[in-house]
């Protein structure tokens, strides 16, 4: 069973500016590597340390940035010019301010939804593609995490995640969650930030993991994910139509990829990557039968890390 390699420090970290916003992005690994771009997930869930580990340092030039108004970037939760399509304008910037000609793109949950779209605008700059925990931002698969069906699974979590909201609004959960954020009420939005996002903690792996339960409850990470999600969902994800990552994959055919799906998963329930499968069959499909939808699951963590190393001499 693969591992995550050890941990490294950046060589190189920087901001990137665009418009209101201040973009933060690092490299680490090896400065003349083969180079990859990781694409966190949410939106609004920010970097972390560890997804450098599912690369060989010593193979690999890794690049990864927090996306607007998350993590390391700032002004934290801004929803202004933030938008799928100004996200992958980022991701373009940071290519060409690196001096990259193309690379690697690495992205799971919301990440794999970017990266699709990132891959579909731009397939020259794309060498090779790592998915996992497919979310294609469709209603159905919004209304299963959000209304109605994860909530079967998990009924004692999904209580605490509708507590926040009247009775009278509960037929509509993401626009009464929407009206708090957009609301003036400071005490009354971080209480539902924190409820909007420990529900997507709760459900994210097959064991409970109580640690990123917590993470999730820290008040600044909790108000920008949960108000940037919600934002990108009640706009179904800025995208022409819902099915527009189904229906472009021709322009990212050709395309080396392998995409990992936990069975199990709850938060992004594997029909859409079978969909993603049916209609591009030319990817490498890999189930992890085991597991559900984070990353660090040893299963999943084992078959991202392996197709890294597959990559790696491309």
């Amino acid at each position: 069973m693969k591992t995550l390699y050890p941990d490294i420090s950046p060589f190189n970290s920087d901001f990137l500016i665009q418009g209101s916003h201040k973009i933060y992005f690092e490299e680490s690994g090896n400065p003349d590597g083969k180079p990859l771009v990781f694409l966190h997930g949410g939106p609004g869930g920010g970097g972390d340390k560890n997804v450098r580990r599912f690369f060989n340092p010593e193979v690999y030039r890794i690049v990864n940035f927090d996306q607007r108004g998350c993590g390391r970037s700032k002004p934290n939760g801004l929803l202004e010019e933030n938008t799928t399509w100004h996200l992958v304008e980022d991701i373009e910037a940071i290519r060409e301010k690196l001096n990259i000609d193309s690379w690697m793109v690495f992205g799971g949950s919301w990440g794999s939804t970017l990266a699709l779209t990132y891959a579909q605008t731009h397939p020259e700059r794309v060498t090779e593609m790592v998915l996992r925990g497919i979310f294609l931002l469709r209603k159905k698969e919004l209304d299963w995490f959000y209304q109605e069906g994860a909530s079967k699974i998990f009924p004692d979590s999904w209580k605490a995640f509708i507590k926040v909201i009247e009775p009278n609004k509960r037929h509509n959960l993401m626009n009464a969650y929407h009206e708090i954020f957009k609301g003036s009420d400071k005490q009354k939005k971080e209480i539902a930030a924190v409820a909007w996002s420990q529900w997507e903690a709760t459900t994210s792996s097959v064991i409970i993991n109580k640690a990123r339960i917590e993470g999730f409850s820290n008040i600044d990470f909790a108000i920008a994910f949960a108000t940037i999600e919600n934002h990108y969902f009640i706009n179904g994800g800025f995208f022409e139509n819902e099915n527009q990552l189904i229906n472009n994959i021709d322009l990212i055919r050709s395309i080396p990829s392998v995409i990992v799906q936990g069975r199990y998963d709850v938060v992004c329930p594997m029909d859409t990557a079978w969909e993603l499968h049916q209609a591009w069959p030319e990817a490498k499909f890999i189930v992890a039968d085991n597991s559900g939808h984070s990353a660090f699951e040893k299963e999943i963590t084992h078959h991202l890390v392996n197709a890294t190393d597959t990559f790696a001499s491309r």
